[in-house]
């Protein structure tokens, strides 16, 4: 059933486990994350980054807002990483949840201008915003950001931030990166903690494919609600593709579809399960 971000972040903050926001390309992917949400009775969120955006357009909005609509657990569709107005006024009218105004890359004080913008549009049509205070770095869909460019979210500017730009979710850098990690993760919980006590809206954490369960587990109970996961879903569709390239066992393009998504629901399911949602519809 389609649900507001909100509604599914705050559930999550109030009862303390966090919610799987899965990056999407296509119909597979779509299918994976329902079935799996169906099958654990979790919540989750669909999201879909710009670049992907230009590829599929309203069609792939529509066909995501349906599939959410369909499952029989709360699901909302979220657009991620946006800095373009245009696309984001476009993506609230086509009817997303959620939208992430990121201006990150801007100066606090045009990051603050832009997300404020966005948050006053999106609350005029029902949806909800998530900023990002920091920089994230790593690689993912074309997107990358050098590590020498990346900066760890500041609480106390966090903190006048969310006051002045009324956002309703914030994605906090804590040493967390976009893409695969080269060296074992190292997370400031510190940093987090005190975000935590400054703030009391739902906090998200990007970049959670490849960290220790030990990690996810310490950043829920320090107020992370959302986990954003990409590249170990996409890798393991990948990965299906060119083993079946190799072998060419099957000849039914459906049969290979149906193969594609059960594969990446395993990965959603894993990490559902990690995330402590199991249950939580």
């Amino acid at each position: 059933m389609l649900t507001s971000t909100q509604a599914i972040l705050e559930k999550a903050q109030r009862y303390g486990y966090a919610v799987g926001a899965f990056n999407l390309y296509n119909l597979e992917g779509a299918k994976a994350v329902v079935n799996a949400a169906e099958a654990d009775r979790s919540p989750a969120i669909i999201q879909l980054l710009p670049q992907i955006l230009r590829y599929g357009g309203v069609p792939l909005i529509a066909l995501f807002l349906e599939a959410a609509d369909s499952a029989s657990v709360p699901m909302s569709v979220h657009l991620d990483h946006c800095e373009e107005a245009d696309v984001i006024a476009m993506c609230l009218e086509a009817g997303i949840q959620s939208v992430l105004a990121d201006g990150s890359k801007f100066s606090y004080e045009e990051n603050l201008a832009f997300t404020r913008e966005m948050t006053v549009l999106a609350h005029q049509q029902g949806a909800t915003v998530e900023a990002e205070i920091g920089r994230i770095s790593g690689t993912e869909d074309g997107m990358t950001v050098a590590e020498k460019e990346a900066k760890m979210t500041d609480p106390d500017q966090a903190k006048a931030f969310v006051a002045a730009s009324g956002v309703d979710f914030l994605a906090v850098t804590i040493g967390n990166v976009h893409g695969k990690y080269h060296s074992a993760p190292r997370l400031d919980f510190d940093r987090l903690a005190r975000v935590r006590q400054l703030l009391d809206i739902p906090l998200v954490l990007h970049g959670a494919s490849g960290l220790p369960a030990l990690m996810i587990q310490r950043s829920i109970e320090l107020g992370v609600c959302k986990f954003n996961v990409n590249t170990e879903v996409r890798q393991r569709y990948l990965e299906f593709w060119r083993e079946y390239g190799k072998t060419g066992s099957q000849t039914d393009l459906l049969d290979c579809q149906k193969a594609a998504t059960g594969v990446m629901q395993e990965v959603v399911a894993q990490k559902i399960r990690l995330f402590g949602s199991a249950g939580r519809a």
